[in-house]
């Protein structure tokens, strides 16, 4: 067995790992290693070749690869050690890991630090419980994006969308402009899954209808997918039978939300959230499991990547200092949170004066004009936003956090 020592360990090469790695290695760090499993850097953000990236962090439009881009280059610039094509098999509370690839076999990696940042997978058919057999012909949008974006493959001549996440409505604009007919997005929800700009730019603008509160009854076909049954349904979520409709398609795609990628954090004793289905981790983005970070779509679905970013710039200043042994100890306070907030991440603060002061949060339900707020600290920038809405989650800096205690609250302003 291969043995290996670093200062910090990232694990997963996308923008969340990506942005650790280049943090740590600037904060000081000595040996950083990225352990990606697929063949390159850049996660999931190879397959987005669509615009919109970057906005908030470098000001401009670019592609998922080109803001991926950015990254990598740093990531050689300063000659951060990366071993692609490689699967983690386990991590420890003792901040070991235990990996395989072909060159290197089994390998046995002790680190300083170790930052989780394996990103976030998409629900799947068994996990919605659709009704019917299961013929090819039936893919989550992550799936038709690579198939389309990296493989060069059509996998569909008209299809029908289940779930109205980011990624479908995206793809409802590609296969469209692909030349798939895409009938329509169906959402089981009152409100759409997506932000209101995929709404406008990928659906609206090319006249692809959304029915809300609107699901799949029924898959037909055996070994190919002939067509689906679709039905509205009541305030309790069951079908209404008389509203059934039958859509002849050879594509079903599913873009039912997105799960955090923590069988590694499970396997460490890292605790996770009910709500996020990510670790709890505190402002400095360290989980229940010190030494051992969570950054990205590991800790909570992030919806724009330039939050993923900063969020693994956080989890790599407290890395750094928790092998340098600047970061102070302990279980810390929960965040407590009251209003329209549905949760909030960090879900708990330390005494630490140095530490991150970043916060986001969803809301449990669209409003209009609203204001966030903190008991306990003081909101720096903007608290005001005129509109809010579960998919398009909120962030604030929370400065003069007084003893570790604090309350943050989203309320509807006039």
């Amino acid at each position: 067995m291969k043995e290996i020592k670093t200062d910090i360990t990232v694990i997963g090469g996308g923008p969340a790992g990506l942005a650790a790695a280049v943090e740590a290695k600037k904060q000081g760090a000595g040996k950083v290693l990225i352990i990606e499993r697929d063949f390159e850097l850049g996660g999931v953000l190879q397959q987005c070749i669509h615009d919109g990236f970057g906005l908030h962090r470098f000001g401009r439009r670019m592609s998922g690869s080109e803001y991926a881009q950015i990254f990598i280059d740093e990531v050689n610039e300063l000659g951060i050690d990366v071993v692609t094509d490689t699967m983690v098999l386990e991590v420890t509370p003792e901040k070991e890991l235990y990996a395989c690839n072909s060159t290197d076999g089994m390998m046995h990696i002790s680190s300083g630090a170790i930052i989780l940042a394996m990103g976030c997978r998409e629900r799947t058919a068994g996990q919605i419980l659709l009704l019917g057999g299961r013929p090819s012909g039936v893919m989550t949008a992550g799936s038709v994006q690579r198939y389309i974006n990296m493989e060069g493959y059509l996998p569909g001549k008209k299809a029908v969308i289940l779930g109205s996440g980011d990624i479908g409505l995206i793809m409802a604009r590609r296969m469209t402009l692909e030349g798939i007919e895409v009938e329509g997005v169906y959402e089981v929800m009152p409100n759409p899954g997506g932000l209101t700009r995929n709404i406008v730019q990928c659906l609206e603008d090319f006249d692809i209808p959304l029915h809300l509160s609107t699901t799949v009854a029924h898959v037909h076909g055996n070994s190919v997918l002939e067509g689906v049954t679709v039905a509205k349904i009541d305030e309790n979520r069951k079908v209404l039978h008389e509203t059934e409709r039958f859509i002849p398609c050879d594509l079903l795609v599913l873009a039912v939300g997105l799960i955090p990628e923590n069988e590694l954090s499970k396997g460490a004793g890292i605790a996770l959230d009910p709500k996020t289905k990510g670790p709890v981790v505190d402002q400095n983005f360290m989980t229940s499991v010190p030494g051992i970070f969570a950054a990205g779509n590991v800790s909570a679905v992030f919806d724009l990547v330039d939050y993923v970013s900063m969020s693994g710039e956080i989890a790599a200043r407290g890395a750094v200092r928790y092998v340098n042994g600047t970061l102070p100890s302990g279980e810390g306070k929960d965040v407590k949170i009251a209003g329209n907030v549905n949760f909030v991440i960090p879900q708990k603060v330390i005494d630490d004066p140095e530490g991150g002061n970043m916060f986001f949060m969803r809301v449990k339900h669209p409003d209009g004009r609203s204001k966030i707020s903190a008991a306990g600290g003081e909101i720096a920038g903007k608290s005001v936003h005129q509109r809010v809405a579960p998919p398009e989650m909120l962030a604030c800096e929370v400065r003069g956090i007084q003893d570790a205690e604090l309350e943050i609250s989203v309320g509807a302003v006039g």
